[in-house]
């Protein structure tokens, strides 16, 4: 590892700049630091996912804990091509190993014949939450490719798959802790 942080608070973006991993310095309301924020956030969102998991009631923690930690460092590693530019850090097996576990959760899923709501456990709840974080991380992603075109392919699907995913996870926690999903009611005005 090439530097260390010995000192945190540094004053060299007190002008509103910020520096890139590469040296070169930009507005800190840059296309690319706003991507990072959104990678940032949907890393701290994953932590907190999963936290809630290790003190619920579902089996098998081991597994999503595997799963929430490789993809906890993916999304690090995202960060860091994030932050320097042309630089190539997310290979292809993350993308396979979230295809692969999208398949093995949904195996046990009835099939969705109707939009779910964004609720139910806590676990679930912050899954979907994460999903929301994971597609804005996205869109911003795309519009620093958009601009730059220095975003390479495995990172972008990273975004897109892992948005699948937490889909699927929190279709599956829920069900793990005895729910069942919330569906959208078409007509619900006439319920009332």
């Amino acid at each position: 590892m090439g530097h260390r942080l010995s000192k945190i608070y540094t004053r060299t973006g007190d002008s509103g700049t910020t520096g890139l991993g590469d040296g070169s310095r930009v507005s800190k309301d840059d296309l690319r630091i706003e991507a990072l924020g959104d990678v940032d956030e949907l890393n701290s969102s994953i932590g907190v996912l999963r936290s809630q998991i290790a003190v619920s009631t579902i089996e098998d923690k081991a597994t999503w804990d595997k799963s929430l930690s490789l993809i906890q460092h993916w999304l690090f590693d995202l960060g860091g091509e994030v932050c320097i530019p042309n630089f190539n850090l997310v290979q292809p097996v993350a993308i396979e190993y979230l295809e692969n576990e999208i398949d093995r959760l949904n195996e046990d899923l009835p099939m969705l014949k109707d939009f779910i709501l964004p609720s139910g456990s806590l676990a679930c709840s912050y899954a979907h939450q994460a999903r929301a974080v994971c597609r804005r991380a996205e869109r911003r992603l795309m519009s620093v490719h958009s601009r730059d075109q220095n975003i390479q392919a495995p990172s972008l699907q990273l975004l897109n798959r892992l948005s699948d995913w937490l889909f699927v996870a929190s279709r599956a926690l829920q069900r793990a802790e005895g729910g069942s999903e919330i569906l959208w009611q078409k007509n619900i005005n006439e319920t009332i």
